[in-house]
């Protein structure tokens, strides 16, 4: 039975690029499971990536399918937008093991879907002075910064990552994001050890 690896932190903690780390891995052949969002697409991302950029329309087509496994609203600086994970096809624990990205909440509804067996976190976790210059950085780099935006989600990560709500979601282990490639080699040893 395959596994489904969940790649959890508080926003600048560096999930996007140790996803991408890990997914051009190949020897550890997991497959992408790529989540929806309502968001605008960021500079450098692209469809199908990093997610699946798509309207309400579609949240609503899978909620009337009964295929909406979780979904999520924020309410931006610039309106509301929501992530979602869907069962689209996607995914087959039969025959492969996968690779997902998303919150402490996703990660919950996950386990429920798929049970808790086969979803197992990994969660990653950054100083938050730390963050907050990377998070400075990254937006500086957009076409059309979103500075507000920016500190609201890094504001929101204080609740919805406090201990009490990593120790309730079960997570024991934890990597320490202070060096990339380090912090990619203890993920790859964990995900060698239980696969």
């Amino acid at each position: 039975m395959g596994k489904i690896f969940y790649i959890m932190g508080k926003s600048a903690s560096g999930k996007d690029k140790i996803y991408s780390m890990l997914i051009e891995n190949k020897e550890l052949g997991l497959q992408k499971l790529v989540l929806y969002t309502t968001r605008p697409i960021r500079h450098g991302e692209e469809n199908g990536r990093e997610y699946y950029f798509t309207g309400n329309d579609r949240l609503e087509e899978f909620r009337a399918a009964g295929r909406l496994i979780e979904s999520r609203s924020y309410n931006t600086v610039h309106g509301i937008w929501t992530y979602f994970t869907a069962d689209d096809g996607q995914t087959d624990l039969e025959k492969a093991d996968y690779l997902g990205i998303g919150t402490l909440e996703s990660y919950c509804k996950m386990k429920e879907y798929y049970g808790e067996e086969n979803v197992l976190p990994v969660y990653i976790q950054v100083e938050d002075g730390e963050r907050l210059k990377r998070a400075l950085i990254r937006e500086q780099k957009q076409e059309n910064p979103k500075y507000a935006e920016m500190c609201r989600r890094f504001l929101a990560d204080q609740e919805d990552f406090s201990e009490e709500h990593i120790q309730e979601a079960g997570i024991k282990t934890r990597f320490e994001n202070d060096n990339l490639d380090n912090c990619v080699r203890n993920i790859i040893k964990y995900i060698k050890s239980v696969t």
